[in-house]
């Protein structure tokens, strides 16, 4: 009876993979092989108190730790790859298409797993003198082999990358290279390797980092034209939305994460807007990709689409939006070859899109209103009296009254993401513990800590927030209905221009500059710098609200307008600059001139002096 029993369980044994099983007195099954013993039992049909009824008898006796509980070999390119796969994943669930994460990041990833040489090859552990992993012929010759990415990025998959790694199946790697011991000082197989590459990396390497793995998420956004720029991604790290602090606690439970893989996995600051833009630019140098799809004029990430938004959220007027174009239009931003990313072409300057459609708000706002402390509240002034006297038709754009109500809105706003951020706790939620011995301290450490974190909340009376916050385009919202929030999309601009014939004018034609000149990037690292001392207070209140849209310091907005209107009056400045040589060049030979005519007339006064006679001076003496 119970080698029938016995005989009827047909699933291999997860410690030989043998299909032998016996089973004991106690009624657990056991395998003959290796003597393992599994948590099934044997059903005993009892017909001493109700037919049908059944009973179990479970073992008491100890039990042998599973493969999961000791942990699985793991790889940081397979713990990489997990989070990539979690923010595709994440991004797919806001409304980004499955192709993003089924087709190009999928091939961006395979395409730099044979660049960097990671899986399956012993180049990167033998770097760092580590040994060497079982490598087959027939996938030295995949690594080798050059990647058609214009296939790789088109359509489907090959059969012959599909044998690379699996997007599936995590622990494939790890369960194909067995035979190696888990180190003591790290979870991962390689993290002590992986370390001590990254220290001593050589120039044109791109080495995986949390940072990294946004650099390939916008990657693939921009590849597809997705609707979400770079500011927008990180404001959805920042907010929760997409993983990327903590994000090893979501790995499975055979990839014990511990000692050295917390230093690669563990962050504990915010994702930076330059760090993740250099990091995308290196990568697509380093992969050698093509160029990417064309950004037209219809596409999201064209400066018209995005100085609409922008001035949206600022709550600006929309006539406002035709100026824009046409400084779009006159410094030549818009153009196809100028927006569409060309990896390795160092001719092309580098283009931050939603950067570059603030600073061109900014400087329509400096065109229109100066925005020098004087003449902006001289025509908030004069569009309240127009105001008070027009009953019909559209109220024209006061200033003033625009920079209070959104002062005050983005005060109240700001202050909520501070507070968030006091409140935001890096450690992890979930509990880490690496021994079964110390899983009972670290538990009842965490329960002190949240008994006394909920006193400390209770008596501070402050609720504790849980639910996320909905993802939205838009950090500030403006409504026609809200009279503390009004909304100015609508109103005119007749208080700052004036008619010319049938085109719109400008009132005031003057215009300040930034700065005079730009700096050399390769020496400073900026083309210029920003110190707000030296700029006026109604400049440095616009430069922080889009600072604030797109969660970016000031200085880089800056940095950009300054380009911007070095390019929109290139002619006006090297007029200004000749004029100026000119005039130095005058003063210069005025100043020689005088020069040598007060060493002539010194020489004149030489030779009209008399000749001391000596030999009086002598008998004198």
């Amino acid at each position: 009876m119970e080698e029938e029993d016995a005989r009827d369980y047909n699933e291999p044994c997860p410690q030989c993979l043998e299909v032998n099983w016996g089973i004991t007195d106690e009624g657990t099954f056991y395998c003959r092989s290796c003597h393992n013993v599994i948590e099934r039992t044997r059903e005993v049909v009892s017909e001493d108190i109700t037919s049908n009824a059944r009973a179990q008898s479970l073992s008491r006796g100890l039990r042998k730790k599973t493969k999961f509980e000791k942990g699985l070999e793991w790889y940081i390119c397979e713990g990489f790859q997990y989070i990539l796969q979690k923010q595709a994943e994440a991004l797919q669930s806001l409304g980004v298409s499955s192709q993003m994460k089924d087709e190009v990041l999928w091939n961006l990833w395979k395409n730099y797993l044979q660049k960097s040489m990671q899986p399956y090859c012993d180049r990167f552990l033998s770097d760092a003198g580590s040994d060497a992993l079982p490598v087959s012929s027939d996938t030295d010759s995949e690594v080798n082999s050059e990647l058609d990415i214009v296939r790789l990025l088109g359509s489907s998959l090959s059969g012959r990358d599909s044998n690379l790694t699996s997007e599936s199946s995590i622990g494939e790697a790890s369960s194909v290279l067995s035979g190696k011991k888990i180190s003591d000082w790290s979870g991962s197989v390689d993290g002590r390797s992986y370390l001590q590459v990254t220290r001593s990396k050589k120039k044109g390497d791109v080495n995986m980092s949390m940072p990294m793995t946004l650099a390939f998420c916008y990657m693939a956004l921009l590849w597809l034209r997705e609707p979400i720029t770079l500011s927008d991604l990180l404001r959805l790290v920042m907010d929760g939305h997409i993983p990327y602090l903590n994000a090893y606690t979501d790995f499975p439970e055979e990839m014990k994460v511990y000692g050295l893989d917390f230093k690669i996995f563990h962050v504990e600051s915010w994702p930076v807007y330059e760090d993740v833009y250099k990091k995308m630019q290196s990568l697509a140098t380093y992969l050698e990709l093509p160029r990417f799809p064309d950004i037209a004029e219809d596409s999201f990430f064209h400066p018209n689409v995005l100085c609409m938004k922008y001035l949206m959220e600022a709550n600006l007027p929309d006539d406002m939006h035709n100026w824009t174009c046409r400084v779009v239009e006159e410094i030549g931003i818009g153009e196809v070859d100028v927006l569409t990313l060309q990896p390795g072409n160092k001719s092309v300057r580098k283009v931050k899109y939603d950067i570059i459609a603030v600073a061109v708000v900014v400087v329509v706002l400096k065109i229109l209103f100066l925005l020098n402390d004087e003449y902006e509240w001289q025509l908030s002034t004069y569009a309240e009296k127009r105001n008070k006297n027009r009953q019909k038709g559209c109220p024209v754009f006061n200033i003033g009254k625009w920079y209070m109500v959104v002062k005050k809105a983005m005060d109240v706003e700001q202050k909520k993401l501070e507070e968030e951020r006091v409140r935001y706790l890096w450690r992890s939620k979930q509990p880490l513990f690496h021994l079964s011995s110390k899983k009972c301290k670290v538990l009842k450490k965490r329960r002190m800590v949240t008994a006394l974190q909920r006193q400390f909340r209770s008596l501070s009376g402050t609720a504790e927030h849980t639910e996320k916050k909905k993802p939205s385009s838009f950090r500030l919202h403006w409504t026609e209905d809200d009279p503390e929030r009004p909304c100015f999309h609508g109103h005119d601009l007749d208080g700052v221009l004036q008619q010319e014939g049938h085109t719109p004018a400008i009132r005031d034609t003057d215009y300040w500059l930034c700065t005079a000149k730009l700096c050399k990037e390769k020496l400073c690292g900026h083309l210029a710098h920003y110190k707000e001392s030296d700029f006026p207070h109604t400049y440095q209140f616009v430069l922080s609200l889009f600072a604030f849209i797109l969660r970016v310091p000031p200085a880089l907005i800056h940095e950009e307008v300054c380009v911007i209107e070095h390019r929109l009056f290139h002619s006006e400045i090297r007029e200004r600059t000749r004029s100026h040589r000119k005039k130095r060049a005058r003063s210069l030979k005025d100043h020689r001139l005088e020069q040598q005519c007060a060493v002539s007339d010194t020489a004149q006064a030489v030779d009209l002096v008399p000749p001391v006679n000596t030999a009086e001076s002598r008998g004198l003496d």
